[in-house]
C-alpha cells in the first residue's frame, strides 16, 4: 500500500543539522519505539509529508529541507523576559535549555538565554530555525486509518496519540 491521505505510517527517522560540517545528528526513533502519523492531517512538516507521499513499507530514502521549509529563518530580536511561573512543567531552568512556555496561542518551545530569580529571558525562535534539516527515513510500514483516527486527526496506538 503506498501512502496517501487517510493512511497511517509507521516510520524510523534520524534528524540531522546538515548546516553544521560535518552534519551533526541531533535525534533518531532507531532503537526506540517507531514514529506513527496520520498522512494528509498536518501531523508532521508539510515538506516532509510531501516526501512521504506514494512510498511504501521498505522504502528507505533522505530529505534534505532548507530553513523556509523546515523551521523558518530565524527572527532577530525574537527574545522577550517570561516569568518563570509561566513555564510549563519546568520551575529551575538553566541556562541553554529548551522550556514550554504557556501563551494565549497555546504551548509553544524555546530556549533560555539567561535566568533570573523570578523571570527568564527566551528567545522564542524554534532551536532549529534558519538551519539545514536532513531527515533519514525507513518507512516501516502502512496502512487504512480507522474512522476514529480519521476524525481525530491523528494516528492511534504505539508511536501515535493513545487516548
Amino acid at each position: 500500500m503506498k501512502i496517501s491521505k487517510d493512511t497511517v505510517v509507521s516510520f524510523h527517522y534520524r534528524l540531522w543539522n546538515s548546516s553544521e560540517e560535518p552534519a551533526l545528528e541531533l535525534e533518531t526513533s532507531h532503537g526506540d519505539q517507531a514514529s506513527l502519523y496520520l498522512h494528509g492531517h498536518g501531523n508532521i512538516l508539510p515538506a516532509l509529508e510531501d516526501a512521504m507521499l506514494g512510498r511504501e513499507a521498505g522504502d528507505v530514502f533522505s530529505v534534505e529541507l532548507p530553513p523556509e521549509k523546515a523551521y523558518g529563518s530565524r527572527r532577530e530580536n525574537w527574545t522577550q523576559r517570561v516569568p518563570i511561573k509561566h513555564l510549563i512543567g519546568n520551575k529551575k531552568p538553566k541556562l541553554g535549555q529548551i522550556v514550554h512556555i504557556s501563551t494565549d496561542q497555546g504551548q509553544k518551545q524555546a530556549t533560555v538565554i539567561k535566568v533570573g530569580l523570578k523571570n527568564v529571558d527566551i528567545d522564542a525562535n524554534h532551536p532549529l530555525a534558519g538551519k539545514n534539516i536532513q531527515f533519514d527515513i525507513e518507512v516501516l510500514s502502512v496502512r487504512e486509518a480507522t474512522s476514529s483516527e480519521i476524525d481525530h486527526g491523528h494516528a492511534h496506538g504505539p508511536g501515535g496519540h493513545q487516548h
